[in-house]
């Protein structure tokens, strides 16, 4: 596999870990400003919301550069970003310094998959495609952790500056290994847009929302719950956050294979069992063996959703993967941005830590029902359940679409 796409893994890595980091470093950082954990928590909505705008514009804007250019363009603002949460003086400018990182998410992935995919040849894209999200992946068993352990050993803004530092890393890479390319000539926007007329493509939208930000409900209060109610030490919040990164990677793999196979069966069935383990979550929260367990078991339940959620979309907006990939991208962070704000307001409310896990539940319930009614009507009004592109189904096939959250 060529260099090139170590430097791109490394990227995926950097975004990872800062997207994940706020759930370990939420206790300092709140205690750090006096503010409260659920005000604190909005470092969490906010990112997810710079996502929600800055996927799509950033998106739109890279039409005007090469790829490399804007990976690089993309890179340096996320070290900018990064820096001013790590030097923020006061909590509003951490926030600020939260959007601006946040910006480069979406389009990062979305551009950095399709730059993977031309740096080999045909039968190894999927493979190149791969092994760019493994940063991603990786960042959420080793970096998400590693930044806590740095949080706790010297202070929270320290973790903020590792992830500047991945950032400079990646952005040489790119610069470096990144081969140039021909600019390319503004899509038209509007013929893009033309898909979302699609009501599947709104509610396989309305899945992702509702599915995967009942996860963030939950982990974004994890290590106030885990020491507060729980009983573990602060020290302990590194390895769960550890645990709860293996069960991303281990439902991603799951879910990955079986999606192909029986897309929608998958989709009910992690939807069903993350709603059960956050609901259980509420209970099990009380018990060290069992919270263990059920940590594991949201990041596996959750991620799990994320091939079936993404395929979904894909498959209903086939004219315009590239728009509906940074719309689905932009869709999972709205759902993580009102997760986080709802379990702030239940713990705000008096219902107690472990409140948000009963949000995580109902939205995905939620979820679950909204995909039941799109299989419903996709079966009474067959031929309409899909848009297809140019070229047939096939040419589906020949597009090198992310298969994961970015």
């Amino acid at each position: 596999m060529p260099l090139a796409l170590l430097a791109l893994a490394i990227g995926a890595f950097g975004i990872g870990t800062t997207e994940f980091a706020v759930m370990g470093l939420l206790p300092d950082m709140a205690a750090g400003f006096g503010v409260s954990i659920p005000l604190a928590g909005y470092a969490t909505t906010v990112y997810a919301l710079g996502v929600v705008v800055g996927a799509p514009l950033m998106t739109a804007l890279g039409t005007r550069f090469t790829r490399k250019q804007m990976l690089m363009l993309l890179m340096g603002l996320f070290v900018v970003g990064n820096l001013l949460t790590g030097l923020a003086p006061t909590f509003g400018l951490v926030l600020a310094g939260r959007v601006v990182s946040a910006f480069t998410h979406g389009a990062f992935f979305g551009i950095g998959s399709l730059v993977a995919a031309d740096l080999v040849a045909p039968e190894k894209r999927a493979a190149a495609i791969s092994l760019m999200f493994s940063g991603l992946a990786v960042a959420n068993v080793v970096g998400v952790p590693a930044g806590t352990l740095l949080s706790q050993q010297f202070g929270w803004r320290t973790t903020f500056y590792a992830i500047a530092a991945l950032g400079v890393l990646g952005l040489l890479g790119i610069v470096k290994l990144v081969p140039a390319q021909r600019a390319r000539a503004a899509a038209r926007i509007g013929s893009e847009l033309a898909v979302f007329r699609n009501p599947q493509v709104g509610l396989a939208m309305l899945m992702t929302v509702l599915g995967f930000g009942g996860v963030f409900a939950a982990v974004t209060y994890l290590a106030s719950m885990m020491t507060e109610v729980t009983g573990f030490a602060p020290s302990s919040v590194v390895w769960l956050t550890a645990v709860f990164g293996l069960g991303l990677v281990g439902g991603n793999l799951v879910s990955g294979r079986f999606t192909d196979r029986a897309m929608m069966p998958m989709l009910y069935a992690s939807l069903t069992g993350l709603a059960v383990v956050l609901a259980a979550f509420t209970f099990t929260a009380h018990n060290k063996t069992a919270a263990i367990v059920t940590v594991g078991l949201i990041g596996f339940f959750g991620f799990a959703t994320v091939p079936p959620l993404q395929k979904r979309v894909l498959d209903q907006a086939a004219a315009a993967p590239t728009l509906a990939s940074a719309g689905n991208i932009a869709a999972f962070n709205f759902g993580n941005a009102l997760a986080a704000w709802l379990g702030g307001l239940v713990i705000s409310g008096g219902l107690g830590l472990t409140a948000p896990n009963w949000v995580g539940a109902l939205m995905t319930i939620a979820a679950l029902g909204v995909a039941v009614l799109a299989s419903f009507l996709e079966r009474r009004q067959p031929g309409r359940g899909q848009v297809v592109a140019a070229g047939g189904p096939s040419a589906i096939a020949e597009q090198p679409v992310p298969a994961a959250r970015g």
